[in-house]
């Protein structure tokens, strides 16, 4: 093996080790009142959410390992600000979605995206 084949090697392991815990790190207190709030205005009749027992909704998807998702509704960057601001008024940020405005305060909205980037696949 040539010391080229192996730094190429050496470089494709490296690529393929697993990411990182979480892409945001969120304070506790805001992801739980994120939990709060997405049991409130009853996220869990359309979509499965890790912590919400009932409803299990499957209208639209599961959010199950959010954190891992690529963009939101397949259009946005996946991040925290994106996220908020799609939850809140889904139809103003991806015009067309079928996810209707949420009633939630801007506050409200980033609490919610701390809780779904905090979720993983477990």
């Amino acid at each position: 093996m040539t010391l080229g084949t192996a730094i190429a090697l050496c470089a494709g392991l490296d690529a393929c080790k697993a990411p990182p815990e979480s892409r945001y790190v969120s304070d506790p207190a805001d992801a739980r009142h994120g939990l709060e709030v997405i049991e409130r205005v009853g996220c869990g009749a359309c979509h499965e959410i890790p912590g919400v027992g009932w409803p299990e909704g499957n209208a639209g998807p599961s959010l199950r390992g959010f954190d891992d998702f690529g963009p939101i509704a397949g259009q946005l960057p996946n991040t925290p600000t994106n996220l908020a601001a799609f939850v809140r008024n889904a139809p103003l940020a991806k015009p067309g979605s079928p996810m209707p405005a949420m009633p939630l305060s801007v506050a409200e909205a980033r609490d919610v995206a701390a809780y779904l980037h905090g979720l993983d696949d477990g």
